[in-house]
């Protein structure tokens, strides 16, 4: 259950991993993102919350995955098999297209964009957590890439902080199904405040900015 309260003052937007790899056809990630991504409405239920958090003047922190460079890793002793992946597959290779943030979620002026993540936490060495508490965030809420990994990591490292942490389910995908039941269904409820849908969690924001209420009768 949700307790509300997103106000623009105590409440952040993080936008993992919106690489156009990805996201975008054609990007290297994209064949296997892409059923979940279909099927859940990823894009559009992604750019509706974004929309929605702007014009409420709520921050959006991008949070990114290591951009790969060529010689990535070669002295390193422990690589995840997920780092083995990207040695192979240089994705979101610096300089190229699939290293770039999908054109609809590219930050614009006064966003902010947290250092690249080596592994799957947003906040594991990387400033994200000093960005938050110098903006007086103390609630965060995820959507992007990819549900099993960065977003429950980052979500349940973001609740180790102390953060109200907020899972948008229909603007996260993964790989499978699969892994979104076990995101969803086993993981993210042991630790998340909240797991609400794209309208759920639109219906808990405030006004938007210059908005007037409804008349009476």
């Amino acid at each position: 259950m949700s307790n509300g309260g997103y106000s623009s003052e105590s409440t952040a937007l993080l936008l993992i991993d919106p690489y156009n790899d990805f996201l975008s056809e054609g990007g290297k990630l994209w064949p296997v993102v892409k059923e979940t991504a279909e099927g859940v409405g990823l894009l559009d239920h992604m750019r509706q919350v974004l929309g929605a958090t702007r014009r409420r003047g709520i921050r959006t922190i991008v949070v990114p995955h290591h951009r790969t460079e060529p010689h990535d890793y070669t002295t390193w002793q422990h690589l995840s098999p997920t780092q083995r992946n990207v040695v192979r597959s240089q994705t979101f290779a610096r300089g190229s297209w699939g290293g770039e943030f999908h054109p609809d979620f590219t930050p614009v002026e006064g966003e902010l964009v947290a250092r690249e993540h080596w592994g799957s936490s947003g906040f594991a060495n990387t400033d994200l957590d000093l960005l938050l508490t110098q903006h007086g965030i103390s609630r965060i809420a995820i959507m992007g890439m990819r549900a099993n990994t960065c977003v429950d990591t980052t979500a349940r490292y973001g609740q180790e902080l102390g953060y109200h942490v907020t899972l948008i389910r229909d603007a996260i995908a993964s790989f499978s199904w699969d892994e979104l039941h076990a995101t969803f269904e086993v993981n993210a409820p042991a630790y998340a405040h909240a797991i609400l849908s794209t309208g759920e969690f639109l219906a808990e924001l405030p006004a938007a900015a210059g908005a007037t209420a409804a008349p009476a009768g």
